[in-house]
């Protein structure tokens, strides 16, 4: 199918963009990478009357670390993630996850800030983020503001941005030392939807575990921040056996759905499972750090 007619605008500048998504509200969409937006106007899902390409915009693809702040602008592409020193050196949950998404073509042109204001439960990037404990800064004419992901996804294909609103950039709390992390994600075929993905992260302090983030890809209405199974392990000793408890817990915070790709209970324990062992990488990269 074709998409319905639309009027599409080239922002030069992010005033420019702020100042177009003003005044269309409801009517407009950003275009970044595309990946998402256009197959879903072409199948008719989304409509809008106005795109308002923001491709052009100064600023937008920054990535550094400053202020004890990893700064991801909504620009950077999966492929720039994959391919980053800084990422690779001391992200490891961003670092295993960005190879995995989607195809190198859909890498190379989808953009992180895209990716995660299209809140599919089923995107790859969004569990990473609610791991990191991270947030999103949100632009209009009028000021900005900054969320935590988990409040900035509040349904499927559905968040917190308002009309006249734009994620900017998203915020993830610096490394620490003694950290580690990584993403596990079943699919059926190189480039395919998650099946079950998990993000986890840990940090060490004193020989116990300082925190831990865990998420979960495409087993609920939303990418599922595993918040029990973090809670249980704050403070514990990093043993195989909390992490097979956080692996229960985890699992239990998910719903998935029986379809094509495996039953309830199979997702459920492949959950258990990937919590298990991603916990246990963690554990000995943080602790060789």
């Amino acid at each position: 199918m074709l998409p319905s007619r639309f009027e599409y605008h080239r922002a030069g500048t992010l005033d420019e963009a702020l100042s177009l998504l003003g005044t269309y509200g409801d009517d407009a969409k950003v275009l970044a990478g595309g990946q998402s937006l256009i197959p879903m106007m072409k199948l008719r899902f989304a409509y809008p009357e106005h795109l308002v390409d923001v491709n052009r915009v100064p600023g937008l693809d920054d990535l550094e670390e400053r202020d004890g702040v990893l700064r991801i602008g909504a620009l950077v592409r999966h492929a720039t993630l994959a391919s980053s020193e800084l990422i690779r050196s001391r992200y490891p949950t961003i670092a295993t996850a960005a190879p995995q998404i989607a195809d190198p073509l859909v890498r190379n042109m989808g953009t992180i800030g895209g990716s995660i204001a299209h809140a599919d439960p089923a995107g790859d990037l969004a569990s990473v983020m609610l791991s990191l404990g991270a947030s999103v800064v949100l632009r209009s004419a009028s000021g900005s503001r900054e969320m935590p992901i988990r409040e900035f996804l509040v349904d499927t294909f559905t968040t917190a941005v308002e009309p006249d609103e734009m994620l900017t950039e998203i915020l993830v709390p610096a490394a620490e030392l003694r950290s580690g992390g990584t993403y596990l994600k079943l699919e059926r075929k190189v480039g395919d939807w998650a099946t079950v993905g998990v993000a986890v992260s840990l940090t060490l302090r004193n020989g116990s575990i300082g925190r831990a983030g865990i998420a979960l890809t495409g087993v609920d209405l939303t990418n599922v921040q595993a918040t029990e199974a973090e809670s249980a392990l704050a403070g514990a000793e990093p043993t195989d056996e909390a992490f097979a408890d956080a692996g229960r817990l985890a699992a239990a915070a998910a719903h998935p759905v029986s379809d094509v790709r495996g039953s309830a209970e199979y997702k459920r324990n492949v959950i258990e499972v990937y919590v298990r062992r991603g916990l246990a990488h963690a554990r000995d990269t943080a602790s060789a750090a």
